[in-house]
C-alpha cells in the first residue's frame, strides 16, 4: 500500500476515474432524463425507442470515457467492475478502496449539478432506479446480477494480457456490454448494474427505496463474473503468495517506471 501511495501516477488514476465518472454520470444520465420534455409531433417517442436511446448513451458515454482515460486508470467507472478486478487479483486492495470512493464522488458530485441543471423537469427522479410495478425484490436482484455478470465478464476477457486475439476496441466492447445490460434491465429496475451511478441519484433525490438491491445485485454480479472467468474458464497459474502480494503492492508493472510513463498501466488496452 505504501508504494502505491506514493507514486504520482496512482494518485492521477484516481482523479481520472472520479472526472471520467463525473462526465459520464452528467452525460448518460442527462439523456435518460431528457425524453420527459415534450416533443410536439415527435412520433419517434415510444417507450422502446427511448430504452434504446438511453442505452446507446450509457453505453457509448462509458466507450468514450475508457478511449479518454482507460490508460492512466483503466477506466473501471463502475464499484462492481473495479471488485470483479480486485477478485481476479489485477488491482490491490488499496486501488480498489480509493477507485469506489473515488467512482461514488463523482456519480454524486455529477447528479447534483445535473439536478440544478434539470430542475425545471416535472417529477425529476434524477434517473433513480427502482423496481417496475409487479417485480418483487428477488425478480430484481435476479436481473441485476445478470446484467452485471455479463458486464464484468465483458471487462476480464477483453482486458485479458494473456489474450493475442484481440483485434478491436476494448472500450467499444465494454461500451457494447453496457448498452446490452441497459436494454435488459431498464423495464424491470431501471438497470443499476452500476451501484455509484444508483447511489448518485438515491443520495441526491433522498430515496433509498430497495437500494440495497443495487449494491448486492452488481456486487454478486460481478464477483461470480470474475471468480468464474479466473477459475474455471481462463484459470490462472499465480499462487496465493503471488495473489497477496498483488492485493497488497498491485502490480509490480504498472509502477515500475517510477509512476512517470502513462504506457505503464494496459488495464483497458487489448494487447
Amino acid at each position: 500500500m505504501a508504494s502505491e501511495f506514493k507514486k504520482k501516477m496512482f494518485w492521477r488514476a484516481v482523479v481520472a476515474e472520479f472526472l471520467a465518472m463525473s462526465l459520464f454520470i452528467f452525460i448518460s444520465i442527462g439523456s435518460a432524463l431528457g425524453f420527459n420534455f415534450p416533443v410536439v409531433g415527435n412520433k419517434t417517442a415510444t417507450a422502446t425507442q427511448d430504452n434504446v436511446k438511453v442505452s446507446l448513451a450509457f453505453g457509448i458515454a462509458i466507450a468514450t470515457m475508457a478511449q479518454s482515460v482507460g490508460h492512466i486508470s483503466g477506466a473501471h467507472l463502475n464499484p462492481a467492475v473495479t471488485l470483479g478486478l480486485l477478485l481476479s487479483c489485477q488491482i490491490s486492495l488499496f486501488k480498489a478502496f480509493m477507485y469506489i470512493v473515488a467512482q461514488c464522488l463523482g456519480a454524486v458530485v455529477a447528479t447534483a449539478i445535473l439536478s440544478g441543471v434539470t430542475s425545471s423537469l416535472p417529477n425529476n427522479s434524477l434517473g433513480l432506479n427502482a423496481l417496475a410495478e409487479g417485480i418483487n425484490l428477488g425478480q430484481g436482484l435476479g436481473i441485476e446480477i445478470i446484467a452485471t455478470f455479463q458486464l464484468v465478464l465483458c471487462v476480464l476477457a477483453t482486458t485479458d494480457r494473456r489474450r493475442n486475439d484481440i483485434s478491436g476496441s476494448a472500450p467499444l466492447a465494454i461500451g457494447l456490454s453496457v448498452a446490452l445490460g441497459h436494454l435488459l434491465a431498464i423495464d424491470y429496475t431501471g438497470c443499476g448494474i452500476n451501484p455509484a451511478r444508483s447511489l448518485g441519484s438515491a443520495l441526491v433525490a433522498r430515496n433509498f427505496t430497495n437500494h440495497w438491491i443495487f449494491w448486492v445485485g452488481p456486487i454478486l454480479g460481478g464477483a461470480s463474473a470474475s471468480l468464474i472467468y479466473d477459475f474455471i474458464l481462463a484459470p490462472r497459474s499465480s499462487d496465493l503468495t503471488d495473489r497477496m502480494k498483488v492485493w497488497t503492492s498491485g502490480q509490480v508493472e504498472e509502477y515500475e517506471l517510477d509512476g512517470d510513463d502513462i504506457n505503464t498501466r494496459v488495464e483497458m488496452k487489448p494487447k
